[in-house]
């Protein structure tokens, strides 16, 4: 079993910046790749940014420029850095991994979500 642990996320106003944080403890042999997804009241869930291990990275349109995700695979955990953040960025983020675990498996799991809410 793997738990992921998020922190970061707060009100910012607009314009402003703020960093989101996941780590994943457990069994984990190796990372395919982890990422952020996010979901707004009366909205689907949504990608938001995903990296692989290597460090290919993939990010929704509406994010290309003003967010960046990172990992760090010595620690099994994933940074996003948002800046420029508009009112349209307010959700719950959930961090998302998806690794090597017991038995060379692949397996996906979610973070618990953490809120980000952009207003002035």
């Amino acid at each position: 079993q793997v738990q992921l642990v998020e922190s970061g996320g707060g009100l910012v106003q607009p314009g402003g910046s703020l960093g989101l944080s996941c780590a994943a403890s457990g069994i984990i042999f190796s990372i395919n790749n982890m990422g952020w997804h996010r979901q707004a009241p009366g909205k689907q869930r949504e990608l938001v940014a995903v990296i692989t291990s290597g460090g290919s990275t993939n990010y929704a349109d509406s994010v290309k420029g003003r967010f960046t995700i990172s990992i760090d695979n010595a620690k099994n955990t994933v940074y996003q850095q948002m800046s420029s953040l508009k009112p349209e960025d307010t959700a719950v983020y959930y961090c998302n991994a998806r690794v090597i675990g017991d038995r060379r498996a692949t397996y996906e799991y979610w973070g618990q979500g953490t809120q980000v809410t952009v207003s002035s």
